[in-house]
């Protein structure tokens, strides 16, 4: 499965993944994963919002077991982030049915749609619809970098945009979603321990910073001339970072669009992406309060007009304690080590975050031996990945199976 999916969306430049969503990359990811769940007999749907789902037992019955991630990637993404989820779902079902489980509830495999939000700017698209966490008036509304609408990129692609929006019937047939995950950062390696449980995901959210100033000629333009909103962003930037380590969270600004965008014109509008995360809400919002002040104060007095706009929030997400500590309990029984799984928190959203308001959810992290992660360097040891797999399956077996 890996080697089916590993060249699908890889630029041969950057070595990294183009998967954004309803492009040529994910389109050919998502019938990889219907030929996977047709190879295995699973009865196959994709639901109103595009979401992909692989059935085995009554999908009407209620009390689903639910597990799988997404296949999208960021720009020039790593090969784990996403697939690894959707992978070990499967061989996680391949290893029950070489053990002789029998299901006493019904399994479902998932690949959520828009993940990560490269293309239209917001993340957990297919997730947030389900839930009602995004309205379709609101959905409607996203363009790509293209002026492409979602709706438009959904059309193209074979999807009716016309049926996106909530789905709480097919949520309320779900007992239990475990996402399996790559871990994004290095808790695991320093405890050196293969796969561990998620307790919480932080808050976080992404921020629009528009710096408008003057566009005038690089070459003929005094200094003392000139409105450049650039010097201001980049002030901002580091503004960012002394507040970030003031206050133990995370800040970046990694994306940035700049008009007209020539070599030798001041820009008239600079525009940056702030992305921030804390453990919790109030340092959050210490952060970000003191990055739009530094921001302000710095075009207050350069003459540039700041807009800030908050695009997308997600508040902390505690995992289901019931469900986390049974996860715990099933992983601890089934180990050969003798030792309690890690528990850890983190800063990436994911697509069970998003669902953890509607539906009992809970996450298993893989070991990322160096944390590197959204970047081709991305990586995972197959041992651990193969831990990961046998962990899933031990799961699925303790929620789903007699």
């Amino acid at each position: 499965m890996w080697r089916e999916l590993a060249p699908v969306g890889r630029h041969p430049d950057s070595g990294g993944y183009r998967r954004y969503a309803w492009s040529a990359a994910d389109l050919e990811c998502r019938a990889w994963f219907r030929a996977q769940a047709e190879a295995r007999g699973l009865a196959y749907e994709a639901d109103r919002n595009g979401n992909q789902w692989a059935w085995l037992g009554d999908p009407l019955a209620g009390d689903a077991v639910v597990t799988g991630s997404h296949l999208d990637s960021v720009p020039d993404g790593g090969a784990f982030d996403g697939p690894l989820g959707v992978v070990s779902s499967f061989a996680a079902l391949d290893e029950l049915h070489s053990r002789g489980a029998e299901f006493t509830r019904p399994l479902a495999i998932t690949n959520f749609g828009d993940e990560e939000g490269a293309r239209f700017g917001l993340a957990c698209v297919g997730s947030r619809l389900a839930a009602g966490q995004l309205t379709v008036a609101d959905a409607h509304r996203l363009r790509d970098a293209d002026g492409i609408a979602l709706p438009a990129a959904m059309e193209s692609a074979g999807y009716d945009p016309e049926a996106i929006g909530p789905d709480p019937e097919r949520l309320a047939r779900i007992g239990a979603f475990v996402e399996l995950h790559v871990e994004q950062g290095r808790a695991l390696d320093l405890t050196g321990d293969p796969v561990g449980i998620a307790s919480a995901i932080w808050p976080h959210g992404r921020w629009r910073f528009d710096f408008r100033g003057e566009a005038n000629h690089a070459g003929t333009t005094r200094l003392a001339d000139r409105r450049d909103p650039m010097l201001t962003y980049a002030e901002t930037v580091l503004a960012a970072r002394r507040e970030a380590e003031l206050t133990g969270a995370l800040a970046t600004f990694g994306k940035i669009a700049v008009e007209p965008n020539g070599v030798n014109a001041i820009p008239s509008l600079v525009r940056g992406w702030l992305d921030s995360r804390a453990a919790d809400q109030a340092t959050l919002d210490a952060v970000v309060t003191g990055i739009e002040a530094a921001a302000r104060e710095y075009a207050e007095r350069a003459g540039i007009d700041l807009g800030v706009v908050r695009e997308s929030f997600t508040p902390v997400v505690e995992f289901e304690h019931a469900l986390r500590d049974e996860l715990a309990k099933i992983l601890e029984g089934t180990g050969d080590t003798g030792r309690a799984v890690p528990v850890l928190g983190t800063g990436a959203g994911h697509d069970a975050g998003i669902l953890s308001a509607s539906v009992p959810t809970a996450m298993l992290f893989v070991r990322n031996p160096t944390g590197i992660s959204h970047s081709p360097a991305e990586h995972a040891a197959e041992d651990d990945c193969t831990a990961g797999v046998r962990a899933l399956a031990d799961v699925l077996e303790g929620l789903a199976c007699s």
